[in-house]
C-alpha cells in the first residue's frame, strides 16, 4: 500500500508540473512595461545627477581622490543602465505604448559605454575610463624638468609658428603624452565590448551605432552617402592647400603628389586649417576681417567674450542665462591646478545648473567656440521640461549642431551690429569669408569621420592592438590626405593624442553637426526673411527664426530624429547640399586655381 501511494502521489505531482510547464509563469505585461519604465527614469536620472557633478569636480581638480570619487559615482550610473537595459529585454515582443517602447530603447543605449554586469569589472572599467581622461588633462612636453609645455602652449605653436622644425617638435610632443594611454585603452574595449555584449549589441560600436532611430548598417551607409556628397568640396580645397604650402616650405617637403605632412596645417590634430589662411588664402588687396586682433585691441576678456554668446540667444528670444551659470562655470585657465580644459558645456541637474567648462582665449576661434558651447546650454534648457530620457538631442549630431549653427551667424553684419567691426565689408571680401570657414569646416569633414570609423573596427577586433598605430594613420591617409611627419609605429599611440580617444566620446556627432549646422541655418535664414547669399545669412534679432529654433529644440529625444527635423527644415533627412550652396563660390574659385595641377594623393 505505502509503494502504491506514493506512486499516485508522484504521478500528482508530475502532473502538476507539467501543468506548470505547459501553462508557464504569468509573461511581463504592458502595465508592468510602464511601471519598469517609470522608475528606471527616476533612478538613472537620480545617478546621472550624482555623475554629472562628480564629473565636473574631477575635471576641474584633476586629483587621484577625485578620480575616484568620480570613478565610483560613473560605476554607480553604468552598473545600474546595465541593469535596467537587461532587464529591459524582457518586454520585448509586447505591444507596448510608442512612449514607453522608446524609453526602453533609450536605456539601452543611453550611454556611451556598457559595463559587465561582474561588479569587479565595473570598478575597473570607470577606473580605467577617468584615469585616461585625467592623464591627458594632466599631459605636457617636457624638454626638460623645469621647461615643460602643455597642450594649451604646443596648440599655440602649431597655430603660430612657421618653423617647419619647431612645429614639428610641438607634435611630437604632445603625442608623447599618449603611449600610457594605450594599455590602459586596449583593456578598456575588452571591459566595454564584454558590456555591450550583455545587453545584446554585438560590440560598443555597434551599440553607438544603434541610437540613430534605424539600424545599425543603415547608420554607417547614411554617413558614407553624406560623405560622397561633400568629398569634391574637400578634394578640391586639399589640393590648393596642399599646392599653397609647397610653395612656402619647398616640394621636397611638401611633394606635390602625396598627403600633406600632419604638422603643417596649423592645428594639433590636422584637422582645422583656419590658423594657415595667410599661407593659402586668396591675393592680398581684398577687404578682410581678423577678429582675433580686434577683440584683442578691444580689451575683450573671457567673461565679456561669453556675454556676446549669451546676448545672441537673448536677441533670438531665449531667456537669460540663470545668474548660477556666471558663478559656477570655468572661463579661464587656473594657475593653481590640473583642470581638463577641453572646452564641454553642462546640464547638471538636467534642469537649469547650466555651466560650461573652458580655458578661453581671445581669439576669434574661441569666440566662435563660446557660442557653440552656449548652443549646448540653450538647447538643455529648452528640452528641460521632457522626462529625463528625453533630455537629450535629437540625436548626438543636432546637439553639437545647434551652436555651429548660431555661430555661421558671426558675420560681418553681425559683428558690426555688435560694435565689433565699424563697417561691414563689401561683397569682394566674400571669396576671403569663404575661405576661412571653409579651412575650419570643410576641412574638419573626413577628421570627424574617420575617428569613429578606427574606433568601430577597433571595437569589432578588426583592428587589434598590434595595429592601432598603423589602423590610424591608413585613415586619416585614406579620408584626410594627410600623412605622419616623421615615421610612426606601434610603440605610438597617436589615436590617444586626441581627447575624444581616451575621454570615450562618439565623434560621428561632430560630422553630423558640420552637415546638419548648414541644413538649420539655410533653414532659419529663410524663416527670418532673408534673400542673399548663404553665407553672408545672420540671424541676429530674428525672433522667428528663434521661435522656429525652439520648436525644434524643446522636443530633445521625444521622437525618432526625422520627425523633430522636419519640423524646422521640412526635411526629414540629413542633407549635405546646404553646404554645397554655401560654398559654391569658393568651389568654383579652387578648381579655378587647381587647374594643372596634380590633385588627389
Amino acid at each position: 500500500m505505502r509503494t502504491r501511494r506514493c506512486s499516485a502521489l508522484l504521478s500528482i505531482v508530475l502532473l502538476l508540473a507539467v501543468a506548470h510547464t505547459a501553462c508557464g509563469p504569468p509573461g511581463p505585461s504592458v502595465e508592468e512595461a510602464i511601471r519598469f519604465v517609470e522608475d528606471a527614469e527616476k533612478r538613472l536620472d537620480a545617478l546621472g545627477i550624482d555623475a554629472a557633478r562628480a564629473s565636473w569636480v574631477q575635471s576641474n581638480f584633476i586629483t587621484p581622490d577625485t578620480e575616484s570619487i568620480s570613478a565610483d559615482a560613473l560605476r554607480r550610473l553604468v552598473a545600474a543602465t546595465t541593469e535596467l537595459g537587461k532587464a529591459a529585454t524582457r518586454f520585448e515582443g509586447l505591444d507596448l505604448p510608442p512612449d514607453t517602447a522608446r524609453k526602453l530603447k533609450l536605456i539601452r543605449t543611453s550611454l556611451d559605454m556598457a559595463a559587465p554586469s561582474d561588479p569587479e569589472a565595473q570598478a575597473e572599467l570607470t577606473r580605467i575610463t577617468t584615469g585616461m581622461e585625467s592623464l591627458y588633462g594632466r599631459g605636457r612636453y617636457c624638454r626638460s624638468d623645469e621647461d615643460c609645455l602643455d597642450l594649451g602652449q604646443l596648440t599655440t605653436i602649431l597655430a603660430e609658428s612657421q618653423d617647419p622644425e619647431r612645429l614639428l617638435e610641438a607634435w611630437r610632443g604632445w603625442r608623447s603624452i599618449s603611449p600610457p594611454i594605450k594599455p590602459m585603452y586596449q583593456r578598456f574595449v575588452e571591459l566595454a565590448n564584454k558590456g555591450s555584449r550583455e545587453l545584446g549589441f554585438s560590440d560598443l560600436g555597434n551599440l553607438w551605432r544603434s541610437g540613430y532611430d534605424m539600424p545599425p548598417d543603415d547608420f554607417a551607409a547614411e554617413l558614407d552617402r553624406l560623405w560622397e556628397q561633400v568629398k569634391p568640396l574637400y578634394d578640391a580645397l586639399h589640393c590648393h592647400v596642399r599646392a599653397k604650402l609647397a610653395e612656402k616650405y619647398g616640394e621636397e617637403l611638401v611633394p606635390l603628389d602625396q598627403p600633406i605632412p600632419a604638422h603643417l596645417l596649423g592645428n594639433m590634430w590636422s584637422q582645422q586649417w583656419g590658423n594657415i589662411y595667410d599661407l593659402v588664402g586668396p591675393p592680398a588687396g581684398r577687404s578682410s576681417i581678423d577678429l582675433t586682433p580686434i577683440l584683442r585691441q578691444r580689451g575683450v576678456d573671457a567673461e565679456r567674450m561669453v556675454r556676446y554668446g549669451e546676448r545672441f540667444f537673448s536677441q533670438l528670444g531665449f531667456d537669460p542665462l540663470p545668474q548660477t551659470f556666471w558663478e559656477r562655470s570655468l572661463f579661464t585657465q587656473p594657475r593653481d591646478r590640473d583642470v581638463v580644459c577641453h572646452a564641454s558645456a553642462w546640464n547638471i541637474d538636467g534642469i537649469d545648473d547650466l555651466r560650461i567648462k573652458m580655458c578661453i582665449q581671445i581669439t576669434a576661434d574661441d569666440f566662435n567656440t563660446v557660442h557653440h558651447e552656449l548652443g549646448h546650454n540653450f538647447y538643455q534648457r529648452a528640452y528641460n521640461k521632457q522626462p529625463p530620457l528625453y533630455r537629450s538631442g535629437a540625436h548626438d549630431g543636432f546637439h553639437e549642431g545647434i551652436g555651429d549653427t548660431i555661430a555661421l551667424s558671426i558675420t560681418p553684419e553681425y559683428l558690426k551690429e555688435i560694435a565689433l567691426i565699424d563697417r561691414v565689408p563689401g561683397r569682394e571680401g566674400d571669396l576671403e569669408l569663404l575661405m576661412r570657414m571653409a579651412l575650419d569646416k570643410v576641412a574638419f569633414l573626413p577628421f570627424g569621420l574617420l575617428v569613429d570609423q578606427w574606433r568601430w573596427k577597433v571595437f569589432s577586433g578588426e583592428v587589434g592592438p598590434d595595429r592601432y598605430n598603423q589602423a590610424w594613420w591608413e585613415l586619416r591617409q585614406r579620408y584626410q590626405g594627410i600623412r605622419p611627419p616623421v615615421e610612426r609605429s606601434e610603440d605610438d599611440f597617436d589615436p590617444g593624442a586626441k581627447y575624444h580617444v581616451p575621454a570615450n566620446t562618439p565623434y560621428s556627432r561632430y560630422f553630423l553637426a558640420h552637415i546638419l549646422q548648414f541644413q538649420f541655418h539655410q533653414a532659419l535664414c529663410r524663416i527670418s526673411g532673408y534673400e542673399g547669399p548663404l553665407y553672408r545669412c545672420s540671424i541676429y534679432g530674428s525672433r522667428e527664426a528663434g521661435q522656429a529654433l525652439n520648436e525644434m529644440l524643446q522636443l530633445g529625444q521625444s521622437q525618432p530624429w526625422p520627425d523633430t527635423l522636419v519640423v524646422l527644415t521640412g526635411q526629414r533627412e540629413m542633407d549635405a547640399g546646404p553646404i554645397l550652396d554655401y560654398f559654391a563660390p569658393l568651389q568654383e574659385w579652387l578648381e579655378e586655381q587647381n587647374q594643372g595641377r596634380s590633385c588627389g594623393w
